[in-house]
């Protein structure tokens, strides 16, 4: 926790890229080409973490070569398969010399049980204070928040049982993300982590597509969409009196569907459409 609270929520920063998952690696790769950009261009140095990936090898070397050949200047793999890894003065040095920190997809229960409260995760925090990108996709996306989905159901419709919450790693504090968002039919489950937290607003971020998230504004990013769901002034909910097998009723939220080059302003809860 000491690392989330270095990190006020409405502090200007680092940059976040939330990726939805399967962002395309072999065309014109638009989205891992802008987290290069915004991580230094062709001076970037690039850290993959592989921490949720049971094919770290696999994984990491594909994101290697996607990232050089966007031209970064360095990239190099950290993957930590137990906790001790995040004390390795190797990985550390890495990542304080890092300008870009990037989570692959796998199981974000493994990112928050292998690295939350670490070594690591205290400098990853420091790092994004003082101005570094953090970006992940899929798992490395759900951990983004300071509480996130940690498995749930798909395709079906809001009820309290349908979604597991846990503690996220708290780089965008507050919300909700989920990702995968059309392709499984998530909007049932967003609705249900939503109820269970203080969190008002829910990001569901589709495949291929991303948010870039600085000074509390984001930018759509790819193919897809971003699902926005604020529940900030909803006008009744029935969570105080179903069991969690029951359907859930949530009424007066508001929806927001925004394709790339749309803005959101995360303190104001609104898009920017100037």
């Amino acid at each position: 926790m000491e690392a989330q609270e270095n990190v006020p929520a409405n502090k200007p920063s680092g940059q976040l890229v939330i990726i939805g998952g399967a962002e395309d690696k072999e065309g014109d790769c638009t989205i891992l080409r802008e987290f290069v950009r915004r991580a230094g261009g062709t001076k970037a140095r690039i850290v993959v973490m592989t921490v949720a990936t049971e094919l770290p090898r696999e994984v990491g070397e594909n994101y290697i070569r996607v990232f050089e050949r966007l031209g970064a200047e360095d990239v190099r793999i950290v993957d930590t398969v137990e906790r001790e890894d995040a004390t390795s003065a190797t990985y550390l040095e890495a990542i304080e010399k890092a300008t870009g920190v990037f989570f692959t997809g796998g199981d974000q229960a493994r990112i928050t049980s292998i690295l939350k409260g670490t070594e690591i995760d205290k400098i990853i925090h420091r790092r994004y204070a003082e101005g570094i990108v953090v970006g992940g996709t899929s798992a490395g996306a759900a951990m983004m928040p300071d509480v996130m989905i940690v498995e749930g159901d798909s395709e079906t419709n809001p009820r309290v049982e349908v979604v597991e919450m846990g503690p996220g790693m708290g780089f965008l504090p507050g919300v909700v993300i989920d990702q995968h968002f059309l392709q499984r039919g998530r909007l049932g489950r967003l609705i249900s982590a939503l109820a269970q937290q203080p969190a008002v607003l829910g990001f569901g971020i589709d495949e291929n597509t991303a948010i870039a998230v600085s000074d509390n504004k984001l930018e759509v990013i790819g193919e897809g969409a971003v699902t926005v769901v604020d529940e900030s002034e909803i006008t009744h909910s029935n969570i105080g009196e179903i069991l969690k097998d029951e359907p859930l009723a949530v009424c007066g939220a508001k929806l927001h569907i925004l394709p790339h080059g749309y803005k959101f302003d995360l303190k104001t809860r609104k898009p920017i459409l100037d």
